[in-house]
């Protein structure tokens, strides 16, 4: 049906310069490392005649690392005002100046014999992705029809893991991971960013934006029949027009609105848990071991890169496999199963590094424990938490909601990253430990507190959380009853 190809053309037009972006750039600087750190010596050699100490070359090389992060910070507190202003659509549009800025530096660096260039272009990726996996996930869910709202924002986690995939294939040796190649390497992401330029501006924007933020009917109508086709849409524009209706009057939502409006209090309080555990799983981290625990298992070391890129399909596989159930399963079992499953593998990961070298076959069960985490994470944790905030706001707090979520993702992904070196080496094998409680006190929470999204409209979804909001004060009111009839004369 045409509708259906307009809708997938759309989620790939915004997917592939939205969050493709932000795993294609985490998994691009890899490859190059010892390279760019060779360049930084050279660099600073011809400059001042006197070669960079390690610890040296090592610190501007973590500049280099944290540079991506900051910039996503960056890009999380703008995406909110972006959305706002400028719709949903023409802010992921603009968003690619930032990675044309940046693919310029990096592809120059060498020629300009400058390393701050790589820094700099770091930063401008960052802040690209920082918008990007904010405004990419909203956009979807906006433009999405009820029963398939679910699949079509978490196809942002898919093309997450595509691009994280296809940064680790493009990094090899024999395409461009090897040395006089490392500058296009760092600059090939500049080609999804002209893909979505060429693509996106003949798909419509959010109907729910135009109708609600812009009051332009006629337009979100015109975007509903580019979406839908010739279907009925009488049901879908009451259902929107019922929102409009009920935010009537009020302006966009700033974070510290949210934060003070009690009748947001569990809505805030669930993306705050879900964003910050996201990034302090530890499924990251996983990343970090793969290396040495393929090493240890007997695989050549020439031959690791190849298996690495098994674990980002890993996260590819489950989170399209995810996409296609998430909208029958609900999203409360996928983040419970997704929790519970990476707390008992953190479990047997630990004992299998603590007997790596005392059993023969455990660098086997530490590899397929790698496997198992990063399945886990991909199958609800890494798709459901970017759906929720979409879901559980409404128009006016969505914008402001997705920015606390993207600045608590990218501050905690530069803490982990900073922490996790040390926290190697204080509990050395058992170094999973605070991943693990994150992921039982996670799975508690869910379990407990989050109500399913699955098939409801924004409208009852808001009704859900306001009836738990303001819980205690219904209670209250039920006690004053019999205090007033103790007191009535008989």
């Amino acid at each position: 049906q045409l509708q259906n190809k307009i809708l997938i053309l759309t989620i790939c037009a915004a997917g592939i310069g939205g969050t493709f972006q932000y795993g294609y750039n985490i998994s691009i600087i890899n490859a190059p490392a010892s390279y760019i750190q060779v360049f930084m010596n050279t660099t600073w050699l011809e400059r001042m005649g006197v070669p960079l100490e390690s610890n040296m070359v090592l610190l501007l090389w973590s500049f280099t690392v944290s540079a991506y992060p900051l910039g996503g910070l960056t890009g999380a507190v703008a995406a909110g005002p972006m959305a706002i202003m400028l719709g949903r659509k023409m802010s992921l549009l603009l968003n690619n100046g930032f990675v044309i800025i940046a693919a310029a530096l990096s592809g120059c660096s060498r020629m300009a014999k400058s390393f701050e260039m790589i820094m700099l272009s770091r930063f401008f990726t960052g802040v690209n992705a920082g918008v990007s996996m904010n405004i990419q996930p909203m956009y979807l869910a906006e433009s999405a029809p009820k029963k398939l709202r679910g699949a079509v924002a978490l196809t942002s986690a898919s093309f997450t893991a595509l691009g994280l995939v296809l940064g680790q294939v493009v990094g090899l040796r024999e395409l461009l991971g090897g040395e006089e190649s490392w500058p296009f390497l760092l600059a090939s992401n500049v080609v999804p960013a002209l893909i979505q330029l060429t693509a996106l501006p003949w798909f419509p924007e959010s109907p729910r934006y135009l109708l609600i933020d812009r009051g332009d009917k006629e337009s979100c109508i015109s975007a509903l029949q580019k979406l839908r086709g010739t279907s009925d849409l009488s049901a879908e524009l009451e259902e929107m027009l019922a929102e409009q209706a009920a935010v009537k009057g009020q302006r966009a939502k700033n974070p510290l609105e949210l934060f003070q409006n009690p009748g947001l209090r569990w809505q805030l309080v669930s993306i705050v848990v879900l964003s910050s555990a996201m990034q302090l799983c530890g499924n990251d981290s996983m990343y970090f071991y793969a290396a040495y625990v393929f090493q240890e298992a007997g695989i050549p070391e020439d031959k690791i890169p190849y298996v690495v890129i098994g674990t980002g399909s890993c996260e590819l596989i489950t989170s399209v496999t995810c996409n296609m159930i998430i909208d029958y399963a609900g999203r409360r079992p996928l983040l419970l199963g997704g929790y519970i499953f990476m707390a008992a593998w953190a479990i047997v990961f630990m004992v299998a590094l603590s007997q790596q070298t005392q059993i023969s076959w455990m660098p086997y069960l530490s590899m397929a424990c790698i496997f198992a985490y990063i399945l886990s994470f991909g199958i609800g944790p890494a798709g459901v938490t970017g759906v929720l905030p979409t879901e559980v706001f409404d128009q006016m707090s969505r914008p402001a909601a997705y920015m606390i979520c993207g600045s608590l993702l990218w501050f905690n992904l530069f803490l982990v990253g900073t922490a996790f070196p040390f926290i190697v080496k204080s509990l050395a094998h058992f170094c999973y430990i605070p991943f693990l409680v994150v992921c039982v006190c996670t799975a508690l929470y869910v379990w407990f507190f989050l109500p399913e999204t699955k098939g409801k409209s924004f409208l009852e979804i808001s009704e859900e959380f306001r009836k738990r909001n303001f819980k205690a004060k219904t209670r209250g009111g039920f006690y004053k009853g019999p205090e007033e009839i103790k007191t009535t004369p008989l």
